[in-house]
């Protein structure tokens, strides 16, 4: 009874996890082998596993990767990349992060940006890090439907929490005088608090002509640029075409 009474507790402590490792301890013929504190550390152990799991499942769904599969161990490395395999290590181990600094991926459609972007995503994710993916495109849409609805406020915070903030398709267009502004406002409020990687094809001289407004613009690139990695990916062939559409490794 006083067993039962246990294993209730747990569960309704929402330790099912400890709960279910207690009733396997109890069904083990050689768990008495063991001391009070090695059986007590396996139960925990399992409950702490569990948690950790479910933590990371959490942070990759939010983060909302173009590609969930993406990791810096399946990146291609064949010489026409020119990708430095040691630079990506060291972003992969995030410090990058931590030291608020930014990070920018550059070359054309089919080099593998997105793919990078996410694998680096991943890597800032497998430590824990709350992570958020976005297209550039949508994040201006959603901004434009929050400031008629009166909720801009709340997603600009929304974009200012995540240490790692990847926004992919990084001005692939002209923008409109709002639009640079919605941009300068994520700018600012992640401006040494969080870190960006930016997906592009081009390098920072044509994302002023993007931007339009060269006030805007000096005031965007001051607070991305200085603190920034950059990283040009060569592409002889699309990657797309090179390990399929479904292929993930690009």
């Amino acid at each position: 009874m006083l067993t039962e009474n246990t294993i209730t507790k747990l569960q309704e402590m929402r330790l099912s996890t400890m709960a279910n490792a207690f009733r396997e301890q109890l069904s083990d013929p050689n768990i008495s082998e063991l001391s009070f504190e090695d059986r007590f550390g396996l139960l925990v152990d399992k409950e702490w596993v569990t948690r950790k799991n479910n933590h990371l499942t959490k942070l990759i769904k939010k983060a909302d990767f173009a590609d969930t599969g993406a990791c810096v161990e399946n990146i291609a490395y064949d010489k026409t990349r020119k990708l430095d395999k040691a630079q990506i290590a060291r972003l992969a181990g995030c410090n990058y992060i931590f030291e608020h600094h930014n990070l920018m991926l550059l070359g054309a459609t089919g080099s593998g940006k997105t793919y990078i972007a996410c694998a680096l995503g991943m890597s800032a994710v497998r430590q824990f890090l709350p992570v958020r993916y976005v297209r550039l495109p949508e994040l201006l849409t959603e901004l434009a439907i929050a400031r008629t609805t009166g909720t801009y406020s709340k997603v600009i915070e929304q974009y200012k929490k995540p240490a790692l903030l990847i926004i992919d398709e990084w001005l692939l267009y002209q923008l409109k005088e709002t639009e640079a502004r919605d941009l300068l406002e994520i700018a600012e409020a992640r401006y040494k608090k969080g870190s960006m990687i930016f997906c592009s094809q081009f390098d920072v001289p044509g994302w002023r002509d993007k931007i339009g407004s060269p006030i805007i613009a000096d005031a965007i690139c001051d607070r991305i640029v200085h603190d920034s990695y950059r990283i040009i990916i060569e592409c002889e062939e699309s990657m797309r075409k090179i390990f399929g559409v479904d292929q993930s490794e690009a």
